[in-house]
């Protein structure tokens, strides 16, 4: 009957010897490949990296390629950076193209880049191409409206449209925290403005747009981004409209219109003033009527009393006939015509 210690020991073997050859049998491949490419990885290391998930295939042809480029990267490393949601063919491909491009550029600085990167659309590996080949940006971008030019007026009133292309290259010393191509996109903006609005006549900067280039550079507008400027030419610049001339036009509207409601208020307030000294005078006139009215109770008050006799009646109706009589000969002017 057989011992069961050695045939536990036996099983265990076997076991061990199917799980051993599953294991070559997985990674035989990638670990010829690594070896033959002389970017040697162990069949531990492969598990391992299979057992924490982590593609061992994309890990070891990335090794290969920075081996073949003569770039030395373990595979620690290369898996550190995946872990923490980087792209490690990009890295390594950075590495290459700043190495051939003779950049200062190491693994650790390239792998910050490439996760400062992640969620904004760009790569490392964009990063350094464009270190390498300088790009061009529009100023202002074409889709901000107004014909993709910036309206700048000179001192003299006269607007002036100008586009202008800045070339930008990538300061990878200065890419992890450094303002992005929007903020150059406003600094030149800011600049041009500045330069046109500081001259003295359109004219002036007609002649010598390059002055507006001299300047914006002189103001170091690349200073706290990511790029390096290489140049900012004037692509195109129009003349505007008059607008000093505008705002005078306007203005004098403006006053117009206020001196026309100032009018309005002076005649409404003399209109006012003629009702109200109409009306005084109604007033008046009421008061006259009232005190004429009193002048025959006063005589009859002076019969009762016996203060005015018939005669004295008399002599009175007189003089008012005859102050009548008067008055029609005299006219008031309106009967003589």
């Amino acid at each position: 009957m057989p011992d069961p210690v050695w045939t536990f020991i036996y099983g265990a073997g076997v076991i061990a010897l199917i799980v051993l050859f599953l294991i070559v049998a997985k990674f035989f491949n990638l670990w010829l490949r690594a070896m033959v490419a002389n970017a040697p990885v162990g069949f531990t290391t492969l598990l391992a990296m299979w057992l924490r998930k982590v593609p061992n295939a994309l890990i070891v042809d990335t090794r290969i390629t920075a081996a073949k480029a003569g770039i030395t990267i373990d595979t620690d490393q290369l898996e550190a950076h995946y872990l923490a949601g980087g792209d490690v063919t990009h890295v390594v491909l950075s590495l290459i193209a700043a190495d051939k491009a003779g950049i200062p550029l190491n693994y650790d600085r390239s792998c910050a880049i490439d996760l400062a990167c992640k969620g904004t659309g760009k790569t490392v590996l964009e990063a350094v191409r464009t270190s390498i080949n300088p790009k061009v940006i529009d100023c202002p971008h074409p889709d901000m409206g107004r014909g993709g030019k910036i309206d700048a007026v000179a001192k003299d009133g006269i607007s002036l449209r100008v586009r202008a292309r800045v070339t930008v290259r990538t300061n990878l010393d200065r890419f992890i925290g450094g303002a992005t191509e929007e903020t150059v996109v406003a600094r030149v903006g800011e600049g041009i403005v500045t330069c046109i609005g500081s001259s003295a006549s359109y004219k002036a900067v007609l002649e010598n747009p390059d002055s507006i280039s001299k300047l914006v550079l002189h103001k170091g507008v690349d200073a706290g981004t990511a790029f390096e400027i290489l140049s900012i030419d004037i692509a195109d610049i129009d003349v505007g409209e008059n607008v000093g001339a505008k705002l005078q036009t306007e203005q004098a509207e403006a006053d117009k219109k206020i001196a026309q409601a100032m009018a309005e208020m002076r005649r409404a307030a003399a209109v006012a003033l003629e009702q109200e000294m109409s009306a005084r005078t109604q007033e008046m006139r009421a008061r006259v009527v009232e005190a004429e009215a009193q002048v025959p109770l006063a005589i009859a008050e002076a019969f009762r009393n016996g203060q005015l006799g018939v005669m004295d009646f008399a002599k009175y109706k007189n003089v008012l006939a005859d102050t009548e009589m008067r008055s029609k000969i005299a006219g008031d002017g309106s009967d003589a015509k």
